[in-house]
């Protein structure tokens, strides 16, 4: 195993990690996007962006589009790369803002959470059907790895730390349980060559319905690719 620093909350940060990376010319077969915070306090990062969307989504959709190429170069025929996004249940309550991404009109936590979690589906898709497009090795999926019983918690109200505190044992998954369907995710053969697909509890399931909104992927992408900075049309290359 080998450590290389990146803070997914910093855009210089992203770019300058992808450039470690691919320094090292090693293949990159598996890349899962699992970064993430969780009703935070409305506060933004080094760049601008509000936390939950710039952390959670455009740190992802950055590392993701930066490191394609490399990805495209690894997989095969027999054996596609493949790039699993972690999400979460709470993308089915979420509403993807596209006039107001960064909360400025009215910051809710929770809106802000979930509208990240559902920016990170619609970027699963859009992203597969560019891959298919393109004709690459490559898989793009995404996974909800249910209520894990993580540190992600630390900036609820107390009542629910203390709720979470009695009952985690009973409700809630440990961090190796919610790691499985990811895991499936990057390694099993039943998903060989299969992507855009919404996973929970190591099976394929019916996201939130707005998420399959094809017009509402594509503006987010180009959105995105302004945000961060880099051409829509060079992502879209083979």
């Amino acid at each position: 195993v080998e450590f290389l620093y990146c803070d997914l909350a910093s855009m210089k940060s992203i770019r300058q990690f992808v450039q470690q990376f691919r320094a090292k010319n090693c293949p990159l077969h598996v890349l899962v996007n699992n970064a993430g915070v969780m009703l935070v306090p409305e506060r933004k990062t080094e760049d601008g962006f509000e936390e939950h969307f710039g952390l959670n989504y455009l740190g992802h959709f950055l590392l993701t589009n930066l490191l394609l190429d490399t990805l495209k170069q690894s997989g095969t025929h027999s054996h596609n790369a493949r790039i699993i996004t972690v999400s979460s249940a709470t993308h089915y309550v979420g509403k993807l803002h596209l006039n107001d991404l960064q909360s400025r009109c009215s910051y809710s936590p929770h809106g802000a959470y979930a509208q990240s979690k559902l920016a990170l589906v619609l970027f699963t898709y859009q992203l597969q059907h560019l891959l298919t497009a393109n004709g690459s090795h490559v898989t793009a999926n995404v996974v909800d790895p249910g209520v894990v019983n993580t540190e992600l918690y630390k900036h609820v109200f107390w009542v629910v730390k203390v709720v979470k505190w009695m009952t985690a044992w009973l409700f809630f998954k440990t961090p190796e349980e919610g790691a499985s369907t990811t895991i499936y995710a990057a390694v099993s053969p039943e998903l060989e060559g299969a992507g855009g697909c919404y996973l929970y509890n190591e099976e394929r399931t019916k996201s939130a319905d707005v998420a399959y909104d094809e017009e509402l992927q594509r503006r987010l992408w180009t959105e995105s690719c302004k945000m961060v900075g880099i051409s829509d049309e060079a992502s879209r290359l083979p």
